[in-house]
C-alpha cells in the first residue's frame, strides 16, 4: 500500500502522475497500471499479455478492446471494472503543493481559503428563447428542414435511431429549452465543440470555467452577452456584482489541474444543484491529468450534492459495445463496399499484407440478457493512450453515476475538424478523406449545437436511459443508444485500417465544407 503521508518531492505543482520505481513520473505506466487493475479478476490471460507487452504505443487497442468485450456478456462487469479503473487512477495520481506531494482525495479536503470570487454577466440579446435550430454547411436548419436533415442522418446511418428520436423530442418540446431554471457547470467552459453557443440563448444559468486566458475569455464573454443567459465566472480577486467585463477580464478563470480543490470549494460554495459537464481537453498525457482533475471536482460535488447531475462528450473514436442492428449495418457494409470503385477491398487487403480494410465486426456477443452486440473498434494510432484512457475514465464515471443514482448524460458527438485535429496532419487528411467511407465529419458549431441539444433532452426527459430511475438492459447501452458517430460505427471497415486510404483521398481530394 502507498504511504499517505506527505512527502517532499521536486516536481510542478498540482495533479502530476505518481513516479514509479524508477522515479520516473510515466503517463505509460500509470496507463498500463490502471488497465490492469480494471482487468484484474475478470480477464486473467490479458493482463498476462499487459505484463508483457513490450509496445505500449501501438498495441493498447487490444487492451481497451478487451475492457469492452469483458463486460458484454455478463453486464454486473460493468460496474466491477469502472470502479476499479476509476480507483486504480486515482492511486496513479497525487497532488503536489508547496513542494509537498499527498494523494489526491485528501488534497480535496483541503482547498486554500479565499482563492476564487466570483464575477457575473448578464446576457443583453432578446429574453425569448431561441427556437431550436442547427447552423449547417453555412445554414440554420430549423422546422421541417431540421427534421429532414435529422432523418436523412439516420437513413444514411450517420446517427443511431436514438439520436434521431432524442433530437425530434427537443424539437416538439421547445419549453425544454427554457433553462432558467437549471445552473450549468461547463469545466472547459471554451471547447470548440461545446454547447456554450447555444446554452447562451436559452436563458441558461451557466458556471464557465477555463484556464486564465483573455483572448478566450472575451470569446466566453461576447457569446453571452449577445444571449440572454447568466454567465458566472472564478475570478482571483472579488469584484462587485455589477462589474463590467473590462473590470475582471484579466483575473478570470483557474486551472484544473493546479486548483483542482478550491474550483470544488468554489462550487460548493454556490449552494444550488448543478449540471456539470466535464468538457476540457488537453493534448498528450495533460488530457488524462485534466480529465482526472474534472473527475475528482465531480465526486467532490456529487457527495455533498447527490442531485448533481453529470453531462461529457464521449468520442466515436473509441471501443463500444454496440446494438445488434448497428454491428449487422457494418457488416453488411464491408460486404458491400467498393471505397476505390471497382477493385474490391479484398484484393487490396491482399496486396497491403492485411493491413488494410480490415473486416470491423466479425461476430456478435450474446450476453447473459438475452441480446446480442458488436464490438465497434475505432481507436486510431495517432491519438494515442493517453487520448484513450481520458475517455474511458469518462465512460467509467457516467456509469458509476448512474448505478449510484445520479442522472447522467453522456452522448457520443461525432469526430469534428477543430484545431486538435487540425494540428495533426494525418488526421487532418484522414478527416478530409472520410467521406470515401462515408462518414460525416461536423463543424465544431454544428457538433456544439447538437450536443446541447441531447444534454437538454437528458435533462428533461422522464423516460431515457440518462434517468437513472429507468431501467436499461446493459449499462453499455447508456455509451451508444443516442450516439452520433458520424457514420463511423457503420464503416464496414475498422476504422484504422481505412485511414492511409482516408488519408490519401483527403490530400487528393478533401471532402467539401
Amino acid at each position: 500500500m502507498r504511504d499517505l503521508s506527505l512527502q517532499a518531492v521536486q516536481v510542478a505543482e498540482g495533479l502530476q502522475f505518481v513516479a514509479g520505481p524508477d522515479g520516473k513520473r510515466s503517463s505509460t505506466q500509470s496507463n498500463r497500471a490502471i488497465i490492469r487493475a480494471a482487468l484484474s479478476g475478470i480477464d486473467a490471460q490479458t493482463v498476462a499479455a499487459l505484463n508483457q507487452e513490450p509496445n505500449w504505443r501501438r498495441a493498447y487497442p487490444r487492451y481497451f478492446r478487451a475492457l469492452t468485450a469483458a463486460t458484454i456478456t455478463d453486464p454486473t462487469q460493468a460496474l466491477t471494472i469502472a470502479t476499479d479503473g476509476i480507483a486504480a487512477a486515482w492511486q496513479q495520481v497525487e497532488w503536489v503543493r508547496d513542494g509537498m506531494a499527498m494523494p489526491l482525495i485528501e488534497a480535496m479536503r483541503h482547498p486554500r481559503p479565499a482563492t476564487l470570487f466570483t464575477a457575473m454577466l448578464r446576457g443583453r440579446g432578446p429574453d425569448t428563447i431561441a427556437p431550436f435550430a442547427i447552423p449547417y454547411r453555412g445554414q440554420w436548419l430549423h422546422g421541417a428542414a431540421l427534421h429532414a436533415q435529422i432523418a436523412h442522418w439516420e437513413s444514411t446511418g450517420i446517427i443511431e435511431p436514438g439520436c434521431a428520436r432524442a433530437l425530434i423530442e427537443v424539437m416538439e418540446h421547445p419549453e425544454w429549452l427554457d433553462l432558467s431554471d437549471r445552473t450549468l457547470v461547463l469545466l472547459g467552459a471554451g471547447s470548440e465543440a461545446g454547447p456554450l453557443a447555444a446554452l447562451a440563448r436559452w436563458r441558461a444559468n451557466i458556471i464557465a470555467v477555463d484556464v486564465p486566458d483573455p483572448p478566450r475569455w472575451q470569446r466566453i464573454i461576447e457569446l453571452v452577452s449577445a444571449g440572454n443567459a447568466k454567465l458566472f465566472v472564478p475570478v482571483s480577486q472579488p469584484v462587485s456584482a455589477d462589474a463590467p467585463p473590462e473590470q475582471w477580464l484579466s483575473i478570470a478563470g483557474v486551472d484544473l489541474l493546479t486548483h483542482a480543490p478550491e474550483v470544488a470549494a468554489w462550487l460548493l460554495s454556490l449552494m444550488r444543484p448543478l449540471d456539470i459537464a466535464t468538457l476540457a481537453y488537453l493534448d498528450g498525457e495533460r488530457h488524462v491529468r485534466v480529465v482526472l482533475a474534472m473527475d475528482v471536482i465531480v465526486a467532490t460535488v456529487s457527495a455533498a450534492y447527490p442531485n448533481t447531475t453529470l453531462m461529457t462528450m464521449a468520442t466515436p473514436t473509441d471501443v463500444f459495445a454496440v446494438p445488434e442492428a448497428t454491428a449487422l449495418a457494418a457488416m453488411a457494409n464491408a460486404a458491400a463496399a467498393r471505397p476505390l470503385g471497382k477493385l474490391p477491398a479484398t484484393i487490396l487487403r491482399v496486396l497491403s499484407a492485411g493491413q488494410l480494410l480490415q473486416p470491423h465486426i466479425r461476430e456478435l456477443i450474446t450476453s447473459i440478457n438475452g441480446k446480442r452486440y458488436g464490438i465497434v473498434d475505432c481507436l486510431f494510432l495517432e491519438q494515442g493512450p493517453n487520448y484513450a484512457l481520458a475517455k474511458r475514465i469518462q465512460q467509467w464515471r457516467a456509469i458509476i453515476a448512474r448505478a449510484s443514482g445520479q442522472r447522467v448524460s453522456i452522448n457520443v458527438a461525432p469526430s469534428t475538424m477543430t484545431r486538435s485535429v487540425i494540428k495533426n496532419p494525418a488526421l487532418r487528411a484522414g478527416y478530409n478523406g472520410a467521406h470515401l467511407f462515408g462518414v460525416e465529419i461536423f463543424a465544431p458549431e454544428t457538433t456544439g449545437a447538437l450536443m446541447a441539444a441531447l444534454w437538454v433532452h437528458d435533462l428533461r426527459c422522464r423516460n431515457c436511459f440518462a434517468d437513472p430511475g429507468v431501467a436499461i438492459d446493459h449499462p453499455l447501452e447508456l455509451l451508444c443508444t443516442q450516439a452520433n458517430h458520424g457514420g463511423l460505427w457503420h464503416n464496414g471497415f475498422l476504422p484504422r485500417t481505412a485511414l492511409p486510404l482516408a488519408a490519401l483521398a483527403g490530400f487528393i481530394r478533401p471532402a467539401k465544407p
